[in-house]
């Protein structure tokens, strides 16, 4: 039997200016007869300077991951699901990326604008491996800006979500503390390795930006108690991230209207049809889930106060 339909929006809203602004134009009315039909059943709240981002934790929480702040141990459940032997081993995700580095700052870009090839990641992962390998570090290709990586260094290791840095200064999201000094080291070695290294001397010649460090992220050990999937009911849209991440607001909320007319009608469809539907929107700070079931008076009423419900739910994620 089927529970329903469950759509869940990483990215709905953003504390940037820039996002408000563009909050201010968005018509989305699919969003607003969802909200004003809905009932609130359950909010996770943060801030915007938690490690983990509230669509992870959402998500972790659907699966029974649950960790401290920064330590959700997605690698190892993404090694898991691939078909790896994780045997209660500490993973972590390792990105190869770009970090321009100011005279008091650093900022780290999109690693998807380097535009790695597979070849080359391989090559940088063949470069680096055995310094990982000297400091008890396994490494595994998984895509060219992702890499998967085992050992006891990553347990109970908090780290920012790439989620969290993409785009940013990075000088305050840094892993600190006596757990983070072997990844800290390997950061400093690895740019000093890689100045010299045969692919970033052929992106120099492409004018490309070279690969001169990785970000550490969702590292730790799967519990002995977790879902292996997500439930078969739970739908994830994930078409905001990009352009929230690279602060491209118009984007955004062209983004935004698409998924109002599929994603979000979709849902209010099956609410029409009398289903049990729920909805999760995550921001920079709060997720909030909104349910209920289609038909009956209430629904009817309801709609007439869609509008501004919508303004207060997207400000307060």
């Amino acid at each position: 039997m089927s529970d329903g339909s469950h759509l869940l929006i990483p990215f709905a809203a953003s504390v940037d200016e820039g996002c408000a602004q563009a909050l201010k134009a968005l018509e989305l009315p699919s969003l607003d007869k969802l909200l004003a039909r809905l009932q609130p059943k359950g909010a996770d709240e943060g801030n915007e300077h938690s490690l983990s981002m509230p669509h992870e934790r959402a998500l972790a929480s659907l699966l029974g991951l649950n960790a401290p702040d920064g330590c959700l141990p997605w690698a190892a459940w993404q090694a898991s699901q691939s078909g790896r032997d994780t045997q209660g081993a500490a993973w972590a995700r390792i990105t190869p990326c770009h970090w321009q580095v100011g005279q008091d700052h650093i900022a780290m870009g999109h690693p998807q604008q380097l535009g790695l090839s597979a070849e080359q990641s391989q090559a940088l992962l063949a470069a680096m491996k055995p310094w990982f390998e000297e400091d008890g570090i396994a490494l595994e290709y998984e895509a060219p800006t992702q890499w998967l990586a085992r050992g006891e260094v990553f347990r109970g290791f908090a780290s920012a979500s790439l989620d969290r840095v993409i785009g940013r200064v990075i000088d305050s999201w840094l892993p600190r503390g006596h757990e983070a000094r072997t990844i800290r080291r390997l950061q400093q070695e690895m740019q000093m390795l890689l100045y010299t290294n045969d692919v970033n001397e052929e992106r120099a010649l492409a004018g490309q930006k070279p690969v001169n460090s990785f970000w550490v992220s969702d590292a730790g050990a799967l519990p002995d108690s977790h879902a292996e999937r997500l439930p078969d009911e739970l739908v994830v849209t994930n078409g905001l991230r990009d352009t929230a991440l690279m602060a491209d607001w118009n984007a955004w909320a062209s983004a935004w209207t698409r998924i109002d007319e599929t994603d979000c009608a979709a849902l209010l469809k099956a609410l029409a049809r009398g289903e049990h539907v729920s909805l999760t929107l995550c921001g920079d700070r709060n997720a909030r889930t909104f349910a209920g079931t289609g038909g009956g008076l209430f629904g009817k009423l309801a709609s007439a106060l869609r509008g501004s419900r919508r303004a207060a739910v997207l400000e307060s994620l």
